[in-house]
């Protein structure tokens, strides 16, 4: 008689093998495909008659004054930062309103200055590699196959998502634009500084981009939440709300977008959230990040936005 299971016990070792192997090799595996380079920047140097005591940074032979930081700002000649907390919808949001006198003082860093697959760090690790002011966390790239990526103008992935990707592009002058995968290459946004593929938009030309239907993936309504916005040319807002906990739900896409929408933003993108949601300002960690809801901690992840020297 026919031993179905003995004769087929190959088959499902083999099954088993490659579905094991799949998932070790979508989350787990590190695939390294491109090391960072360290960008050659001139800065603007402030006037010699500037009054305030300046210092010339050794690694960047930037100009610049002492900073004024207190627990919720920094201020200098090229950088001001403001810290606020807002509660809405049973919701912590954090706000950190940020003016730049220069585009060149927000930038990308890549997790370990490392372009690939489950490359990742801590936003706080890339927030001190890279002795940032402020970091949010990115889009994490690493987690797709698919979707522009364009850091600190070099382009690293140009193939599109299928589905019609809203991306945020970063002009080399600060501006912000939303633009569709597909309708355009990234190859023929020759200016852009930074192309982030995650989204989606939450506000385009001062008006709300999504409705109480939109909701990223299969994601539960109320969420931990990372947005950047820009209010008017090197003014922004780098926004990440609380979730999944008891003192904070959490947003939805729509009321994530009505928040930033109240505050003045004029584009405004959904960047990486859950889990992923991370605010660091001057070392700090910022806001509680959460996956589970039970234990605050940061999620390893690809990439972090972040403004500094």
């Amino acid at each position: 008689m026919k031993k179905t299971g003995v004769f087929h016990l190959p088959e499902c070792l083999a099954i088993a093998l490659a579905m094991s192997y799949v998932l070790l090799d979508t989350f787990v595996i590190a695939r390294p495909y491109a090391e960072v380079n360290e960008p050659s920047v001139i800065y603007a140097i402030g006037p010699e008659e500037a009054e305030e005591e300046l210092v010339q940074d050794p690694l960047t032979s930037v100009m610049k004054s002492e900073p004024v930081i207190t627990e919720t700002s920094y201020q200098d000649e090229n950088i001001s930062i403001q810290i606020q907390e807002y509660r809405q919808n049973d919701t912590t949001i954090h706000v950190a309103d940020v003016v730049l006198s220069s585009p060149e003082y927000l930038y990308a860093v890549l997790a370990q200055d490392t372009y690939g697959k489950n490359i990742t760090s801590s936003t706080s690790e890339m927030a001190e590699a890279s002795d940032a002011i402020l970091a949010i966390n990115g889009d994490y790239y690493g987690a797709r196959n698919k979707g522009y990526v364009i850091r600190n103008g070099v382009l690293y992935r140009s193939q599109a998502n299928s589905s019609g990707q809203e991306d945020l592009v970063i002009h080399s002058d600060g501006s912000f634009e939303i633009i569709t995968e597909g309708e355009i290459s990234a190859s023929e946004i020759t200016d852009a500084m930074q192309v982030y593929s995650f989204g989606p938009a939450l506000v385009e030309n001062g008006e709300l981009s999504v409705s109480t239907e939109d909701e990223v993936g299969k994601a539960r309504a109320s969420n931990p939440r990372t947005a950047i916005a820009e209010i008017e040319p090197l003014h922004y807002l780098f926004v990440v709300s609380d979730g999944r906990s008891d003192y904070s739900e959490g947003l939805s896409l729509y009321e994530f977008a009505s928040f930033l929408k109240d505050l003045g933003a004029v584009t405004a993108y959904n960047l990486d959230g859950g889990g992923s949601s991370t605010m660091i300002f001057n070392g700090k960690l910022v806001n509680y990040p959460t996956t589970s809801g039970k234990t605050i901690k940061e999620r390893s992840v690809s990439d972090a936005v972040v403004i500094g020297y």
